[in-house]
């Protein structure tokens, strides 16, 4: 009875993984999981049911969650971009403008791929549409089907860690509590955080040194084998009209900037701007789908870029004994603009619920955000539970005594994390083993920042890697009939190198993760 006791924590552990591999539900298998370990450890004395006590305030503190309050408004915006026909339109027009050259169809998917990833961050949005769209026109030009599946699979990923993105907002709060825990244990009482700004900032050039490397191997594929990724005949490209090419790109270059310039800039917390991100969604989406009120919608968006201008170079503090005329004019102007944009907003939402889409918007939004706090409460259960077993314990010593000290113990959770990736998507990850083994390799002398950096692209792997990687899934629904399932996985091959390139490139040049973040906040 002893060794079952000591060993109930890889008992569980394995017993969530065989359960996960049938297909159970995630929040609930995690939860059940927890529950009757629980109830094992309690009769064989292997865990104390007091630090159940602890329950609801950990339940409490993800609800209540500044950071994790972005996720909905985020998923709200995407889904809102998602039927604006944003991502029809600019594929659209990047294919008439990269078209005419060897792989330019292919470069203009990843370059559509990076900026609704910047804008949106959906990747079942993205991955759909571009195969809905881009794939048939690849497909018609002569394109490899490997070349076309694992391009559109790919590009469609870049909204995991391009920002802003779920998955940043999670590894942010995931890497600051597993931080805080480490000075914990190092004897630093007075502790550093790192904020989704940080995160958001050290994770912008990589995702562009990813995007770089993509558009490389394309060019490079294309040079060497021309059969593969050919250029449309010039007679068959319609030209590209600046104004309607500005039409299209202005709008998502818009909310990277009110979105994430003001995460960055410290301007806003991350719910704050997802907020205005969410409400500029909702203005585009009536800008592109109601034509007889544009002008209106240009007028609201226009005051909401100017509440964001507003709010950036000045404080308006009406109470203050000091406040002169200036003061309040500056007020009355802030309080028009605000009383435009509520206008805006009262039009949006009442065109949305007239053409009938609002609820199916909601609806999504409810369904995907239930999915992911759903998932992080479950964890939440297990990981207390595993941790009173002894679990944590157990995996730190594990990772601590790996052979060539912390660059060896770093390897062999990066390794970890990408077999993993191959059965459980990036959110069971993060809130499941990063809590556990982070801490020892922060302690161990690993900074944060660069550290977060590579988990996120690790993570981003698992989007692409074979059996339950979720764009796989995206593809084969949406692909055409010709385009079979080996297909997919062996166009996503090269794609999923090219990423592990770009681990090594941070890994050897940490600069690339750890310099804007410096430059910006000092660190």
């Amino acid at each position: 009875m002893n060794f079952i006791a000591e060993n109930l924590d890889i008992a569980m552990f394995l017993v969530l993984a065989a359960a996960l591999l049938r297909g159970y539900p995630v929040t609930f298998t995690l939860a059940g999981v927890a529950t009757i370990f629980a109830g094992l450890g309690a009769i064989l004395g292997a865990f104390d049911t007091a630090l159940l006590g602890a329950l609801s305030q950990r339940l409490f503190g993800i609800m209540t969650n500044q950071v994790l309050i972005a996720i909905p408004l985020f998923v709200f915006m995407g889904i809102v971009l998602e039927r604006s026909r944003l991502a029809e339109e600019l594929l659209e027009e990047m294919g008439r403008l990269f078209g005419t050259r060897r792989g330019g169809l292919a470069v203009s998917v990843v370059v559509v791929g990076t900026l609704l990833a910047a804008s949106t961050g959906i990747v079942g949005a993205t991955v759909i549409t571009m195969a809905l769209i881009a794939l048939p026109a690849m497909l018609r030009n002569g394109y490899s089907k490997r070349l076309a599946a694992g391009t559109v699979c790919t590009a469609g990923t870049l909204g995991q860690i391009i920002p802003p993105s779920t998955l940043l907002i999670i590894l942010s709060e995931v890497m600051s509590s597993a931080y805080q825990q480490a000075q914990f244990e190092q004897g630093k009482f007075t502790v550093e955080t790192i904020s989704v700004g940080q995160t958001f900032a050290a994770a912008l050039l990589p995702g562009l040194v990813l995007v770089a490397l993509y558009i490389v191997y394309i060019l490079a594929l294309a040079w060497i084998r021309p059969e593969r990724a050919p250029a449309m005949p010039r007679d068959a490209a319609e030209p590209v009209s600046t104004r309607q090419l500005l039409r299209v790109l202005l709008p998502p270059v818009f909310l990277i900037v009110a979105v994430l310039g003001s995460i960055v800039g410290g301007v806003a917390t991350p719910t704050e701007a997802a907020s205005v991100g969410a409400v500029g969604a909702l203005l585009l989406a009536t800008y592109r789908r109601d034509e007889g009120a544009r002008g209106a919608s240009l007028l609201a968006i226009a005051a909401l870029a100017g509440i964001v201008v507003l709010a950036s170079s000045t404080s308006i503090r009406l109470q203050r004994s000091d406040a002169d005329l200036g003061v309040w004019i500056v007020a009355a102007l802030g309080a028009c603009l605000v009383a435009v944009v509520a206008w805006g907003i009262w039009r949006a939402i009442r065109h949305a619920a007239r053409e009938g889409y609002l609820g199916v918007i909601n609806t999504r939004t409810m369904s995907v955000s239930s999915m992911i706090f759903g998932t992080i409460i479950g964890a939440s259960v297990f990981s207390l539970v595993f941790r009173g077993l002894g679990g944590d314990k157990r995996i730190e010593h594990l990772v601590e005594a790996m052979p060539g000290g912390a660059t060896g113990a770093l390897v062999f959770v990066m390794v970890l994390i990408f077999l993993l990736g191959f059965i459980l998507d990036f959110v069971e990850i993060s809130v499941i083993l990063l809590p556990i083994v982070v801490p020892a390799l922060i302690v161990m002398g690993h900074d944060p920042i660069w550290l977060a950096v590579l988990i996120a692209i690790n993570l981003q792997t698992s989007f692409l890697t074979p059996p339950f990687g979720f764009s796989l899934f995206y593809l084969r629904g949406a692909a055409p009939p010709e385009i079979t399932t080996g297909d997919i996985y062996r166009g996503v091959i090269p794609f999923i190198a090219l990423q592990a390139v770009g681990v090594s490139l941070i890994w050897v040049l940490p600069g690339i993760a750890t310099w804007l973040p410096a430059v910006m906040f000092g660190r």
